[in-house]
């Protein structure tokens, strides 16, 4: 999570460490600005003293952020893109605390361009969000009644490989996941739109720059990308834990479901559903991370929420399922309006930012007013500075976060029945993305098959870390003492894709469900569920794993035939 606002370098939550500043209604210490197409990057003191500055010989296009340990990340306008319009970037660096730049990394083509937010993620990797550019007769061949250019939007993450160069190790596109009911000989055609509300609706808003992305986070315990969307009023969830391929199509991932939206939230009309459209442009889409009040709740900053003369931020809590998002098919993602809403101190029509603090304040950057404020939960003003210039983010920072280097990220070590992390001061384990209550030593042994991360804190407890997600499977045991064998019968089967099995003998204890393509590839993971939903897969033959520690583990084989 990017979590912007506490100590984060935007996937690096920092812990409950309230009170740093002599203001005890403040939080932090050190609030990092950097005025848009301003050379400089700046940290503030809460008595509004300059304790930091950056001077560089290039503009800032959009973002910055700090990681911990006085890296600055930072988006950088290129000269000679072949994309225009704003805030177009192109180029990005990160800049140790004495200025000497670590790596900087261009994406720009005449075919892409990155634009808007960049996100530095645990592993060190930078994500960008970019333009792709279509021709007319792509747009046409698409199902699509422009019948010009246009620039749908792509994430790309890159891996650091030299001072200036990097590897591409993961991305997303947009154009993967369309639909539309227009052209019925195109792949994308669906008759019914708000029965796809998983794909875009290339028909929806017609125009060049249809998207138009502006903000994007990452929620490092379920492995998921958050990103806003200023034409479109909406914003979007998608899996992070699928290869490139599966991102590219409609299965995969912890999800199953590849690179099709998880979850979208702001105007139920881009896919032709019944609602009210809540979000009235906006920004800044990001996970409230853990040690955080709302811990998970998707955040916006809303620039026309209020009216058009008052901005707000926008908390929701989403209905998160497991790795998935509950939907009532034909029907509008829930919830129906924002959970919470902040009012803010006046109106920008553009960009702007809030991060939410560990003791329950906010911060508040107001773009084109050239402010920043701080509020407590009463929303009560309790800080405020206001240098001028076009202030697209801003964020704060403890003394912890800026003054101790990050450690490396955990590792977990598996054997036939334990997970064991590397060393550390505190720990936290998760099945499947919740918490498991109590697993907070330095070995777990899991009850069930399922997806395991560990969170870890170093020495100096400035932020929350957490390993990569690890797939563990219960060894199954003998077919005599397995009482699983004779009363596991998944039916109907072959089925259209729902598939029913007799719980009863484990129905008291913690199971997995655990469906695998005839590769062996995992395409999905449930606990204690009884019925699975395979209707999105296409024909064919899975196996189903049903695991219990104490009752043994069943494999069977079903069919999708529709």
């Amino acid at each position: 999570m990017k979590l912007r606002t506490t100590i984060f370098s935007i996937a690096l939550i920092t812990l409950l460490s309230v009170g740093v500043s002599s203001n005890a209604q403040q939080w932090g210490n050190h609030t990092l600005y950097a005025p848009q197409n301003g050379t400089t990057a700046t940290i503030v003191d809460t008595n509004n003293a300059i304790t930091h500055s950056w001077t560089f010989t290039t503009q800032t296009a959009y973002g910055s952020y700090l990681i911990q340990g006085g890296v600055l990340l930072r988006s950088v306008k290129k000269a000679g893109v072949s994309f225009s319009g704003g805030p177009i970037s192109g180029e990005f660096q990160k800049v140790d605390w004495n200025g000497n730049i670590l790596w900087d990394y261009s994406y720009s083509t005449t075919t892409h361009c990155s634009h808007h937010d960049i996100l530095a993620m645990p592993n060190g990797n930078v994500m960008m969000i970019a333009y792709d550019r279509k021709t007319a007769s792509e747009v046409t061949a698409a199902g699509c009644t422009f019948g010009q250019e246009m620039w749908p939007e792509s994430i790309v993450e890159v891996q650091q490989t030299g001072p200036t160069t990097g590897n591409i190790v993961w991305e997303w596109h947009l154009w993967d996941h369309l639909v539309q009911n227009v052209n019925a000989s195109a792949a994308n055609y669906q008759t019914s739109i708000v029965n796809h509300p998983e794909l875009y609706n290339i028909n929806f808003n017609l125009a060049k720059d249809f998207m138009h992305m502006n903000g994007i986070d990452f929620d490092p315990i379920r492995n998921q990308v958050t990103f806003s969307s200023h034409m479109l009023n909406e914003m979007y969830v998608v899996d992070h834990s699928t290869t490139t391929a599966e991102a590219a199509s409609h299965s995969g991932g912890h999800s199953g479901k590849g690179g099709d939206f998880l979850y979208r939230y702001g105007d139920p009309s881009a896919y032709q559903a019944t609602g009210t459209t809540v979000l009235n442009v906006v920004h800044d889409a990001h996970f409230i991370p853990e040690g955080v009040p709302h811990t998970g709740d998707l955040v916006g900053f809303v620039n026309n929420g209020i009216s058009m003369n008052q901005s707000s931020v926008d908390r929701v809590s989403i209905p998160r399922n497991g790795y998935n998002y509950s939907l009532t098919l034909g029907s509008a993602y829930a919830p129906s309006n924002y959970t919470a809403r902040l009012a803010c101190n006046g109106h920008t029509n553009n960009q702007g930012n809030s991060q939410q603090l560990p003791n329950g304040n906010q911060l508040v950057c107001m773009a084109f007013l050239g402010n920043i404020y701080e509020v407590n939960s009463a929303g009560t003003t309790v800080w405020t500075y206001s240098p001028g210039g076009i202030l697209v983010h801003a964020y704060r920072y403890d003394d912890c976060y800026v003054n101790n280097a990050a450690p490396a990220l955990p590792t977990i070590t598996a054997t036939a029945t334990d997970l064991t992390s590397s060393a550390a001061s505190t720990y936290q384990w998760y099945l499947n993305g919740d918490q498991i209550a109590g697993a907070t030593n330095l070995t777990y042994t899991p009850a069930v098959s399922g997806i395991y991360l560990v969170r870890i804190t170093d020495a100096n407890g400035c932020a929350y870390y957490y390993s990569n997600d690890m797939t563990f499977t219960i060894a199954a045991v003998g077919v005599a003492e397995n009482e699983l064998n004779s009363s596991i019968n998944l039916y109907p089967n072959p089925s259209t894709g729902v598939f029913t099995f007799d719980d009863s003998k484990i129905s008291n204890e913690p199971y997995s469900v655990v469906v695998t393509d005839v590769l062996g590839k995992q395409i999905m993971t449930r606990m204690n569920t009884n019925t699975i939903d395979l209707s999105a897969y296409t024909n064919g033959m899975y196996f189903i794993t049903v695991a219990s520690k104490n009752k043994g583990t069943v494999v069977r084989k079903v069919s999708i035939l529709k």
